[in-house]
């Protein structure tokens, strides 16, 4: 099995803080009825920042040592590869993936399957550092170099994984908005 960088930051992971709330409020359309999965929500940082604006919350992340970090039982976490989620379809009014569809193997299985357990009404936001910014290309450089094996796409790219997506920039962050109808 690969080296897990996850489990080596998780313990120190969940005090970085998470400066787009109010951009993740306002996209997703919080606050909401029912239920939020967060997919590769690793420690549950930003479910945690969005747990009183939903009913429930489910953090799913691959890394155990991330999930251990999770604040219970205020989330509920489960351990998952996003590709495969072990839910049944339309369980979800929003599912939210931030700063993580460049580390999943399979993007386009990840898209299906956030769609897939996405109720019909809900919304899909996907919250990813924009790759065509300086920055966030030498960000990349460097996962490359710690062999994270990382693969980042633009806001378009991201966009195309879905039949109809809406796309947002500020700064060196990209959002993608889906609507499931």
């Amino acid at each position: 099995m690969p080296f897990d960088h996850f489990d080596v930051i998780a313990p120190i992971y969940a005090r970085v803080t998470y400066s787009s709330l109010n951009k993740m409020r306002e996209l997703a359309a919080l606050p909401v009825k029912g239920r939020l999965l967060d997919v590769g929500g690793g420690t549950g940082r930003v479910a945690s920042a969005v747990r009183d604006l939903v009913d429930e919350v489910v953090v799913a992340d691959v890394s155990m040592g991330m999930l251990r970090q999770t604040p219970r039982p205020a989330l509920q976490p489960v351990c998952a590869f996003s590709e495969f989620l072990p839910f049944p379809s339309g369980s979800f009014e929003r599912v939210i993936l931030v700063d993580a569809l460049h580390h999943v193997v399979h993007q386009p299985a990840t898209a299906d399957e956030m769609f897939r357990v996405l109720k019909p009404g809900g919304r899909i936001i996907i919250e990813e550092p924009d790759i065509r910014s300086f920055g966030v290309k030498l960000i990349a450089l460097a996962e490359k170099l710690l062999l994270m094996r990382s693969h980042f796409l633009s806001p378009r790219q991201i966009a195309d994984l879905f039949e109809r997506a809406t796309i947002h920039t500020e700064d060196s962050s990209a959002w993608v908005v889906v609507l499931k109808l």
